[in-house]
Protein backbone atom coordinates (compact mmCIF):
# COMPACT_ATOMS: atom_id res chain seq x y z
CA UNK A 1 0.00 0.00 0.00
CA UNK A 2 1.50 3.24 -1.22
CA UNK A 3 1.96 6.27 1.34
CA UNK A 4 -0.67 8.39 -0.80
CA UNK A 5 -3.19 5.32 -0.16
CA UNK A 6 -2.46 5.29 3.88
CA UNK A 7 -2.96 9.19 4.15
CA UNK A 8 -6.16 8.87 2.47
CA UNK A 9 -7.37 6.17 4.87
CA UNK A 10 -6.49 9.07 8.17
CA UNK A 11 -9.51 10.86 8.54
CA UNK A 12 -9.48 14.40 8.48
CA UNK A 13 -13.20 15.25 10.05
CA UNK A 14 -14.97 14.19 13.17
CA UNK A 15 -18.75 14.55 13.61
CA UNK A 16 -20.28 15.50 16.81
CA UNK A 17 -23.52 15.99 17.82
CA UNK A 18 -23.56 19.37 19.91
CA UNK A 19 -26.43 21.72 21.93
CA UNK A 20 -26.69 25.66 21.10
CA UNK A 21 -28.95 27.82 21.98
CA UNK A 22 -30.62 29.08 18.80
CA UNK A 23 -33.20 31.87 19.16
CA UNK A 24 -36.93 31.15 16.95
CA UNK A 25 -38.59 34.56 15.61
CA UNK A 26 -42.00 33.34 15.30
CA UNK A 27 -43.96 35.32 12.58
CA UNK A 28 -47.74 35.77 12.73
CA UNK A 29 -47.96 38.76 10.17
CA UNK A 30 -46.61 39.57 7.11
CA UNK A 31 -45.66 43.49 8.07
CA UNK A 32 -42.33 43.99 7.66
CA UNK A 33 -42.49 47.86 8.74
CA UNK A 34 -43.87 46.49 12.00
CA UNK A 35 -41.44 43.90 12.29
CA UNK A 36 -38.86 46.12 12.16
CA UNK A 37 -40.00 48.76 14.63
CA UNK A 38 -41.13 46.09 17.28
CA UNK A 39 -37.77 43.48 16.83
CA UNK A 40 -35.60 46.97 17.03
CA UNK A 41 -37.30 47.95 20.22
CA UNK A 42 -36.92 44.04 21.63
CA UNK A 43 -32.95 43.76 20.89
CA UNK A 44 -32.76 47.66 22.70
CA UNK A 45 -33.53 45.64 25.73
CA UNK A 46 -30.78 43.27 25.42
CA UNK A 47 -28.02 43.80 22.70
CA UNK A 48 -25.29 41.82 23.66
CA UNK A 49 -27.68 39.07 23.81
CA UNK A 50 -29.01 39.40 20.21
CA UNK A 51 -25.69 40.39 18.96
CA UNK A 52 -25.02 37.77 16.09
CA UNK A 53 -27.42 35.69 17.52
CA UNK A 54 -28.18 31.94 15.44
CA UNK A 55 -32.01 32.40 14.52
CA UNK A 56 -34.34 30.50 13.02
CA UNK A 57 -36.98 31.76 10.83
CA UNK A 58 -40.68 30.45 11.99
CA UNK A 59 -43.14 31.01 8.94
CA UNK A 60 -45.41 28.08 9.88
CA UNK A 61 -48.41 30.69 11.80
CA UNK A 62 -48.93 32.79 8.67
CA UNK A 63 -51.83 32.74 7.11
CA UNK A 64 -52.12 31.34 4.12
CA UNK A 65 -53.74 33.94 2.46
CA UNK A 66 -52.20 37.52 2.15
CA UNK A 67 -49.81 39.55 0.30
CA UNK A 68 -46.16 37.37 -0.78
CA UNK A 69 -43.40 37.26 1.30
CA UNK A 70 -40.00 38.59 0.09
CA UNK A 71 -37.63 35.81 2.39
CA UNK A 72 -34.52 38.17 0.95
CA UNK A 73 -35.76 41.43 2.50
CA UNK A 74 -36.88 39.07 6.06
CA UNK A 75 -33.97 37.98 6.39
CA UNK A 76 -31.93 41.47 5.31
CA UNK A 77 -33.84 43.15 7.99
CA UNK A 78 -32.82 40.50 10.58
CA UNK A 79 -29.52 40.75 9.61
CA UNK A 80 -29.43 44.66 10.48
CA UNK A 81 -30.63 44.07 14.13
CA UNK A 82 -27.60 41.74 14.91
CA UNK A 83 -29.82 38.24 14.24
CA UNK A 84 -28.27 35.58 11.25
CA UNK A 85 -30.65 33.38 9.77
CA UNK A 86 -29.95 29.95 9.90
CA UNK A 87 -32.82 28.10 8.55
CA UNK A 88 -36.52 28.46 8.29
CA UNK A 89 -38.97 26.46 9.58
CA UNK A 90 -42.26 26.26 7.40
CA UNK A 91 -45.13 24.30 5.85
CA UNK A 92 -46.09 26.30 2.78
CA UNK A 93 -44.85 25.44 -0.92
CA UNK A 94 -44.16 29.12 -1.70
CA UNK A 95 -42.20 29.32 1.41
CA UNK A 96 -40.59 26.30 1.24
CA UNK A 97 -39.70 26.96 -2.60
CA UNK A 98 -37.94 30.17 -1.70
CA UNK A 99 -36.20 28.58 0.86
CA UNK A 100 -34.55 26.29 -1.77
CA UNK A 101 -33.60 29.38 -3.88
CA UNK A 102 -31.44 30.78 -1.31
CA UNK A 103 -30.04 27.45 -0.13
CA UNK A 104 -31.44 27.62 3.31
CA UNK A 105 -31.66 24.40 5.34
CA UNK A 106 -36.22 24.08 5.93
CA UNK A 107 -37.33 22.99 9.22
CA UNK A 108 -40.63 21.02 9.85
CA UNK A 109 -43.98 22.79 10.85
CA UNK A 110 -43.92 22.87 14.79
CA UNK A 111 -45.65 19.47 16.12
CA UNK A 112 -45.12 18.26 12.63
CA UNK A 113 -43.75 14.66 12.32
CA UNK A 114 -40.62 14.51 10.17
CA UNK A 115 -41.65 12.15 6.74
CA UNK A 116 -38.42 9.73 5.64
CA UNK A 117 -37.89 10.84 2.16
CA UNK A 118 -37.80 7.05 1.40
CA UNK A 119 -38.77 3.67 2.50
CA UNK A 120 -36.15 3.01 5.28
CA UNK A 121 -34.65 -0.35 4.96
CA UNK A 122 -34.35 -2.53 8.33
CA UNK A 123 -31.24 -1.81 10.56
CA UNK A 124 -29.18 -4.56 11.69
CA UNK A 125 -29.31 -5.27 15.16
CA UNK A 126 -25.97 -3.54 16.93
CA UNK A 127 -24.89 -4.54 19.80
CA UNK A 128 -26.31 -3.66 23.49
CA UNK A 129 -24.72 -0.60 25.19
CA UNK A 130 -25.32 -0.20 28.58
CA UNK A 131 -28.11 2.27 28.87
CA UNK A 132 -27.42 5.90 29.80
CA UNK A 133 -28.52 7.25 33.15
CA UNK A 134 -31.90 10.08 32.36
CA UNK A 135 -30.66 12.31 34.31
CA UNK A 136 -27.14 13.37 35.67
CA UNK A 137 -25.66 14.13 38.68
CA UNK A 138 -26.43 18.47 39.82
CA UNK A 139 -23.31 20.29 38.47
CA UNK A 140 -21.36 22.46 41.51
CA UNK A 141 -19.83 24.95 40.87
CA UNK A 142 -18.13 26.87 43.97
CA UNK A 143 -16.24 29.93 42.48
CA UNK A 144 -17.74 33.16 41.16
CA UNK A 145 -18.94 33.38 36.69
CA UNK A 146 -17.27 35.78 36.17
CA UNK A 147 -18.33 38.05 32.61
CA UNK A 148 -17.57 35.86 29.53
CA UNK A 149 -17.89 32.34 30.78
CA UNK A 150 -20.37 30.01 30.12
CA UNK A 151 -21.48 26.89 32.46
CA UNK A 152 -23.98 24.24 31.20
CA UNK A 153 -25.37 21.06 33.33
CA UNK A 154 -25.98 18.97 30.39
CA UNK A 155 -28.98 16.90 31.55
CA UNK A 156 -28.71 17.82 35.56
CA UNK A 157 -29.39 20.85 37.48
CA UNK A 158 -26.65 23.35 38.37
CA UNK A 159 -26.01 24.87 41.65
CA UNK A 160 -23.48 27.82 42.08
CA UNK A 161 -22.45 28.66 45.57
CA UNK A 162 -20.98 32.27 44.56
CA UNK A 163 -21.70 35.08 42.49
CA UNK A 164 -22.70 35.00 38.63
CA UNK A 165 -21.41 38.25 37.01
CA UNK A 166 -23.00 40.76 34.13
CA UNK A 167 -22.19 39.07 30.62
CA UNK A 168 -21.72 35.36 31.99
CA UNK A 169 -24.43 32.79 31.26
CA UNK A 170 -25.67 29.41 33.11
CA UNK A 171 -27.42 27.07 31.21
CA UNK A 172 -28.90 23.59 32.81
CA UNK A 173 -31.40 21.22 31.17
CA UNK A 174 -32.91 20.88 34.89
CA UNK A 175 -33.19 23.91 37.51
CA UNK A 176 -30.73 26.68 38.23
CA UNK A 177 -29.70 27.99 41.64
CA UNK A 178 -27.77 30.55 42.42
CA UNK A 179 -27.08 31.04 46.32
CA UNK A 180 -25.09 34.68 45.38
CA UNK A 181 -26.32 37.53 43.60
CA UNK A 182 -27.72 36.54 39.65
CA UNK A 183 -26.09 39.36 37.60
CA UNK A 184 -25.95 37.42 34.24
CA UNK A 185 -28.08 35.29 32.30
CA UNK A 186 -29.86 32.58 33.76
CA UNK A 187 -31.20 29.52 31.29
CA UNK A 188 -32.95 26.87 32.52
CA UNK A 189 -34.90 23.76 31.07
CA UNK A 190 -32.92 24.68 27.41
CA UNK A 191 -34.33 21.08 26.04
CA UNK A 192 -38.06 22.50 26.84
CA UNK A 193 -38.23 21.22 30.27
CA UNK A 194 -41.44 23.20 31.45
CA UNK A 195 -40.71 22.04 35.20
CA UNK A 196 -37.41 23.57 35.54
CA UNK A 197 -37.09 26.63 37.94
CA UNK A 198 -34.51 29.21 38.57
CA UNK A 199 -33.91 29.68 42.39
CA UNK A 200 -31.19 32.98 43.37
CA UNK A 201 -30.81 35.03 46.66
CA UNK A 202 -30.43 38.22 44.66
CA UNK A 203 -32.59 38.97 40.87
CA UNK A 204 -30.66 41.33 39.37
CA UNK A 205 -30.09 39.13 36.29
CA UNK A 206 -29.76 40.15 32.49
CA UNK A 207 -31.75 37.85 31.43
CA UNK A 208 -33.55 34.88 32.87
CA UNK A 209 -35.07 31.85 30.31
CA UNK A 210 -37.19 28.62 31.05
CA UNK A 211 -38.20 26.21 28.13
CA UNK A 212 -37.47 29.10 25.93
CA UNK A 213 -39.67 31.83 27.83
CA UNK A 214 -37.58 34.63 28.83
CA UNK A 215 -37.42 38.37 30.18
CA UNK A 216 -34.57 40.71 29.69
CA UNK A 217 -33.16 43.48 32.19
CA UNK A 218 -35.76 46.10 31.09
CA UNK A 219 -38.76 43.54 32.25
CA UNK A 220 -37.44 42.04 35.25
CA UNK A 221 -35.98 45.59 37.11
CA UNK A 222 -39.93 46.34 36.87
CA UNK A 223 -40.75 43.56 39.20
CA UNK A 224 -41.16 44.03 43.04
CA UNK A 225 -39.02 41.29 43.74
CA UNK A 226 -35.93 42.96 42.11
CA UNK A 227 -32.62 42.73 44.18
CA UNK A 228 -34.70 40.31 46.48
CA UNK A 229 -34.24 36.28 46.80
CA UNK A 230 -36.54 34.74 44.57
CA UNK A 231 -37.62 31.85 42.80
CA UNK A 232 -38.68 31.66 39.04
CA UNK A 233 -41.17 29.28 37.58
CA UNK A 234 -43.12 28.55 33.97
CA UNK A 235 -46.91 29.16 33.95
CA UNK A 236 -48.16 28.46 30.81
CA UNK A 237 -45.65 30.98 28.45
CA UNK A 238 -45.43 33.09 31.63
CA UNK A 239 -42.83 33.40 34.19
CA UNK A 240 -43.89 33.93 37.17
CA UNK A 241 -41.26 35.43 39.82
CA UNK A 242 -42.10 34.71 43.76
CA UNK A 243 -40.08 35.61 47.16
CA UNK A 244 -38.19 32.44 48.49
Amino acid sequence: MSQADLLDQDPVFQLKGSMLAITILELTGNDLERLDRQLASKVEQAPQFFANAPLVLALDKLPATGPDLDLPALMALCRKHGLRTLAIRAGQDDHIAAAGALDLPVLPPSGARERPLEPAARPAPEPARPAEPAHRPTRLITTPIRGGQQVYAQGADLIVMAAVSPGAELLADGHIHVYGPLRGRALAGIKGNPEARIFCQQLGAEMISIAGQYKVAEDLRREPLWGQPVQIALSGDVLNITRL
